[in-house]
């Protein structure tokens, strides 16, 4: 006999409906998410494998779903992974409770009717934290930056756009802040700001080589860096997100995962096309866009390239941001 569980999860607790196979309410309850509320779970669901059910759980995909799925897979349930983007029936009920949205789950799922997501290798999703640590450093790393140039702006100073790079020329302008009493007190002003790119500048090295570590001996993040303007970020990034390339059926496919196809509205003998859906990863879409821009950058090597040709007249006619869009839909077929 089959057992389906939904599960309503949230940060501190989640919800579970227990339903038979006869539509029939077994259990229902509120556990915590912690170490006792998840061994008090998996205790009840090990009875009931015990007794010769067949459990399976159904989850929304959220923050800690991954986290969430590890501790009923050490118990040997099956466990499904909701995509939220194509099950609307929960976000869309007139009468919203946790206990009913775990019902729900538990009579879609006992149908047989949930449209599942796909959790990506543990290798990925460590790729994946380290990519998005630096990203948050990094704009942390622009924003000081620009209170720099505002507060040099500020003292009559100009500042070039990328003098801030060199720590060697951070220091010399810190210097001439102190040599000169006409700027009064402006190097106690920019020396903890200088102090603190110092700092996010050097976190950001250090991530960059724990990224170049985890990937060292990944074959396709190699392959990604033959192509003339993609660093390790971008091959990375694009590695990560993409996970397993066998679980897309075609190249299209793989590019609508990207969301850099366009959506298309047919009724009757209308046809619509509108922009791109921008319903995948943003960071594989944008990665994407690197990868055109960086073999735009390397225009000596890459003139000649066909889809860069294709770039540069479709450019002519369609403008930069389309034609940036095209082609790195173009550049997703080919990886």
């Amino acid at each position: 006999m089959k057992i389906s569980v939904g599960v309503d999860l949230h940060k501190t607790q989640f919800t579970v409906c227990v339903l038979s196979e006869d539509r029939k309410v077994n259990e229902s309850g509120i556990y915590p998410t912690n170490k006792q509320g998840y061994e008090a779970f998996r205790k009840k669901m090990t009875m009931l494998i015990g007794k010769g059910y067949e459990v399976t759980a159904a989850v929304e995909s959220t923050g800690n779903t991954r986290h969430f799925c590890n501790q009923l897979l050490q118990a040997g349930i099956d466990v499904k992974v909701v995509n939220t983007m194509k099950f609307k029936v929960v976000n869309e009920s007139v009468k919203k409770t946790d206990k009913r949205d775990a019902r729900t789950l538990a009579e879609f799922l006992e149908k047989d009717m949930l449209p599942e997501s796909v959790l990506c290798s543990q290798e990925s999703e460590d790729i994946r934290r380290i990519i998005k640590s630096r990203s948050i450093l990094v704009k942390a790393l622009v924003s000081l930056k620009n209170q720099v140039h505002g507060l040099l702006m500020g003292y009559g100073i100009e500042s070039k756009r990328g003098q801030l790079q060199s720590k060697k020329e951070r220091q010399r302008i810190l210097c001439g802040l102190e040599d000169h009493r006409s700027y009064g007190n402006a190097a106690l002003a920019v020396k903890p700001l200088l102090d603190s790119i110092d700092q996010v500048a050097s976190e950001v090295k250090r991530l960059e080589k724990v990224l170049a570590e985890l990937v060292v001996k990944d074959e396709d993040v190699a392959l990604l860096q033959t192509i003339p303007g993609v660093g390790l970020i971008t091959a990375a990034t694009i590695r990560a997100y993409t996970d397993d390339i066998n679980r897309y059926e075609s190249a299209k496919k793989y590019a609508a995962h990207a969301g850099l196809v366009p959506w298309v509205q047919n009724s009757n003998e209308t046809i619509r096309h509108g922009h791109i859906t921008k319903r995948g990863p943003v960071e594989l879409r944008t990665a994407f866009v690197q990868v055109v821009m960086g073999m735009n950058r390397y225009r000596k090597v890459t003139s000649r390239y066909r889809i860069m040709t294709r770039y540069q007249e479709m450019k002519k006619h369609k403008g930069t941001g389309k034609s940036i869009i095209a082609t790195a839909r173009k550049m997703s077929t080919i990886i």
